[in-house]
């Protein structure tokens, strides 16, 4: 019995060993999956923040192009409202121009119905001293003929008028015309040589070139110790300069430009003294 006993008591420190073993292996299972574990949530999240990196770097060169496009509208709507702003200063400055026409068309007008009254009433004063009736036939012819003479004038004047509002003249029978007016006195030439100058009026002339195609020419004008040049000017396009302090310009217009020669006149007012001979016509 004594064998026995003993033999019961060894048993069961031969098994304890096995679940030693397996309780290592289930441990080292469990280490192995959470170590996967691990690993995977540490590459996922290895990823994620490239991901949100790159993200981050794309949001970021969005707002680059967003900014400059920007600073590009902004620059488009500085040259528009600094354009905007030259063309209304235009538009203001030729409305000034059509007022400035209007008002020196109306005071033309306003002078020769003036004109026309005073030769009317003065006629009519004449009448009024006449006695006979010869003499009241007479008066009355004349004033027929002033009328008639008037009317042609005021339709001879249908020309342009200069800046300063002195009447230009195209032509001869318009030079003609205005010396009629009895206001300025009227110089004709014809200069012919380039380089040289030549007295018009008071006025030393010297042709420095023609454009008979442009009908351009160049000149410059000698007036008081003064020299005036000026460069590709247009026929019928008045030049004005001042002598000896009066406030009414002298002015200078060529009609006519060929290839050789420039034709035109020198206007002067009364108030300015011009005692050089005119070779092309006189008063």
């Amino acid at each position: 019995m004594t064998d026995d006993v003993n033999i019961h008591q060894t048993t069961p420190e031969s098994s304890a060993p096995r679940w030693v073993g397996l309780a290592v292996v289930i441990l080292g299972i469990i280490s192995i999956v959470s170590l996967g574990i691990g690993w995977s949530a540490s590459s996922h999240s290895h990823d994620l923040a490239q991901t949100l990196g790159a993200q981050l770097q794309t949001a970021k060169q969005n707002e680059d192009v967003l900014s400059q496009r920007l600073a590009k509208t902004e620059e488009t709507n500085a040259q528009v409202e600094g354009e905007l702003s030259v063309v209304t200063d235009k538009l203001k400055l030729t409305q000034q121009d059509v007022n400035r026409a209007r008002a020196q068309a109306k005071k033309i007008q306003d002078q020769d119905a003036k004109d026309l009254s005073e030769m009317q009433n003065s006629v009519n004063g004449q009448l009024a001293t006449k006695a006979g009736v010869d003499d009241l036939n007479k008066v009355s012819g004349d004033v027929g003929a002033v009328k008639s003479d008037l009317d042609t004038t005021k339709n001879n004047l249908q020309m342009t008028r200069g800046e300063f509002g002195t009447l230009i003249a195209r032509d001869h029978d318009d030079i003609e015309t205005l010396r009629r007016l009895g206001e300025r006195d009227y110089y004709e030439f014809t200069i012919d040589k380039k380089g040289t100058r030549e007295k018009v009026g008071d006025v030393m002339v010297e042709l420095k070139g023609t454009n008979a195609k442009k009908n351009l020419y160049s000149v410059v004008l000698y007036a008081d110790d003064k020299r005036y040049e000026k460069k590709n000017r247009s026929t019928n396009e008045p030049m004005y300069f001042f002598e000896g302090g009066s406030r009414k310009p002298v002015e200078f217009v060529v009609n006519s430009v060929t290839a050789t020669k420039i034709s035109g006149y020198l206007s002067v007012p009364k108030s300015v003294p011009a005692t050089a001979t005119n070779n092309s016509s006189g008063n």
